[in-house]
């Protein structure tokens, strides 16, 4: 699908000519292709599993404690269409054994389709049901509204809701997330049908592993480098792929040790708007935060790490603990610096510190932080879109006898801070509407970033020449590919003027071989500030036609 939008850079949108080939500002086609599927936010699941076993609950806690690898056979009707050979079995830690702790019947599930039958799916060719019980989130709307933010901007899991049955009795209304398995990896990341997957490593320490004395101490999976021996890794990252722990070693030895050579081995990009995106909506529950984990690694077969983020139950201050010290308050939380690690120099954080010791990268992520306050802080967007699924789910919620928290703190949460299991968890509004203050008052934020506007390229003479207008830069630099889903390699484009400065306005070009440019996006820097053309780059850029 293309898509054309006129407007100014740094705006909401972006003015583009179209020449003679034409120019086409481009989301990958699975973002923007509007699909009737499972994950479709208005459908609302209807999951009804059955167990010949009466005593399932009880071989499911056993199944449990063996590990992930055990399920139970049952079969699943889902919207109607029954499914045999189905494989069940419990999920989660906390939302497991916190909420098995209290007795409550509603417990998270991981429903595997093709557990007996290889080639049974759902439609839409998924393998896997994750059905979450919305531990720690009474407004029922963490999950799904992060995961719906985070979609815009990288390759995200998405997320709705379903309600669930076992043997005839309701259990009530999850959270149902799209899983990071073989299907999602070849949408985003394989150019090719069958091409060789690479290493898919889960960044979740093992709770109950143990620490090996021969090996330096690190952090849970924080990307610390540990040396070259695998084990020293094994109960700090669990690898979903038959192999890849040299795989995982090497980005860490590059991330602590070779930081100029890190663009080789990690989408850099993908990186900073994780990274953004935890911050701006205070998702602590990740690797920003205190136990460093909630996100997929994998490597592609061009040989590049890519993060995924994973289990948002918790966003939107959920998860008050930053790993410097006390929990947040509410009002830390709100103004929670946008440089955390960063400005501590915490190397127990190399992701981040040495991301944004990168001045080119910190000017790209504070772009980052500041598309996604305009997007959806800046006019409450955030909110109009929280009110909508408030308003779809509530009669679902009020039927759940099963919900783990009140109504009442359902219709509450939204705005103020709600107390749960002897935690107070922070209303969305009452969060957002303090952060919104903290990034726009923020000094780089005010910044005025440099200026990109008529974007344009043309194909003449077996040449590809690409241009823009840019005012206040001081550099420019070209992002391009020669192939879907393959790494944008990076070239600086030619100031046909001469002039930079903040107050400069110039041309910049750049010429390549007409074949070696198929997409592409513009990143401007300034002193302080940096802007790319498109805003949400690289998940959406340029394509050549």
């Amino acid at each position: 699908m293309k898509k054309t939008i006129t407007a100014k850079s740094g705006s909401f949108f972006y003015r583009l000519i179209l020449l003679g080939v034409g120019l086409f500002l481009t989301a990958p086609m699975f973002a923007q292709k509007k699909q009737k599927d499972l994950y479709d936010m208005d459908h609302i699941i209807e999951v009804k599993i059955t167990f010949a076993e009466s005593r399932w609950d009880a071989v499911l806690d056993s199944l449990k404690q063996m590990g992930n690898s055990h399920r139970l056979d049952a079969e699943v009707s889902v919207d109607g269409t029954l499914y045999k050979g189905v494989g069940v079995r419990y999920k989660g830690n906390s939302s497991y054994f916190n909420v098995r702790k209290e007795a409550s019947t509603k417990l998270p599930f991981n429903i595997e389709f093709n557990h007996k039958i290889k080639d049974q799916r759902l439609p839409g060719g998924y393998e896997t049901l994750k059905l979450s019980n919305v531990f720690r989130d009474p407004s029922f709307l963490r999950e799904v509204l992060g995961y719906e933010i985070a979609g815009r901007y990288m390759p995200s899991p998405r997320a709705n809701f379903a309600k669930v049955y076992v043997n005839d009795t309701y259990l009530g209304l999850y959270n149902c997330t799209e899983s990071v398995d073989e299907d999602f990896l070849e949408k985003y990341y394989l150019p090719h049908e069958g091409d060789e997957e690479g290493a898919l490593v889960k960044c979740d320490p093992d709770w109950h592993g143990r620490t090996i004395e021969s090996c330096p101490q690190g952090d849970k999976a924080s990307l610390m480098y540990l040396g070259p021996d695998s084990t020293c890794y094994q109960y700090l990252y669990e690898m979903k792929s038959d192999e890849g722990w040299d795989d995982l070693i090497e980005l860490t030895r590059v991330l602590n040790k070779e930081p100029e050579n890190l663009d080789k081995i990690l989408n850099v990009d993908q990186a900073l708007w994780m990274l953004a995106f935890n911050n701006v909506t205070v998702s602590l529950d990740s690797y920003t935060g205190r136990l460093c984990h909630n996100y997929y690694l994998y490597r592609d077969s061009f040989g590049l790490f890519h993060p995924i983020l994973w289990d948002m139950n918790l966003c939107f201050g959920g998860f008050r603990y930053t790993g410097l010290g006390r929990p947040l308050s509410n009002e830390a939380m709100e103004e929670m610096s946008m440089f955390i690690h960063y400005k501590e120099q915490n190397e127990k954080r190399p992701l981040i510190t040495t991301l944004l010791s990168n001045d080119l990268y910190r000017k790209i992520y504070v772009a980052h932080v500041k598309t996604i306050y305009e997007d959806y802080l800046q006019d409450s967007v955030y909110l109009q879109r929280a009110k909508e699924i408030m308003k779809m789910i509530a009669p679902y919620v009020q039927e759940d006898e099963n919900k783990l928290y009140a109504y009442e703190d359902f219709q509450k949460n939204l705005y103020e801070t709600t107390r749960v299991d002897d935690t107070n968890i922070i209303g969305l509004v009452e969060l957002m509407a303090g952060r919104t203050t903290y990034l726009k008052d923020h000094p780089l934020i005010q910044k005025e970033q440099p200026q990109i506007s008529d974007v344009k390229h043309e194909v003449s003479n077996n040449a590809s020449t690409i241009s823009a207008r840019v005012e206040g830069a001081q550099q420019v630099w070209l992002y391009y590919r020669t192939q879907k889903k393959s790494p944008f390699q990076r070239l600086e484009m030619n100031n046909s003027s001469g002039y930079t400065g903040d107050n400069a306005e110039s041309i910049y070009a750049v010429s390549l071989d007409k074949s070696d440019v198929l997409e592409y996006y513009l990143v401007a820097e300034g002193d302080k500030a940096a802007s790319l053309s498109p805003a949400r780059a690289a998940f959406e850029f340029y394509k050549v036609e």
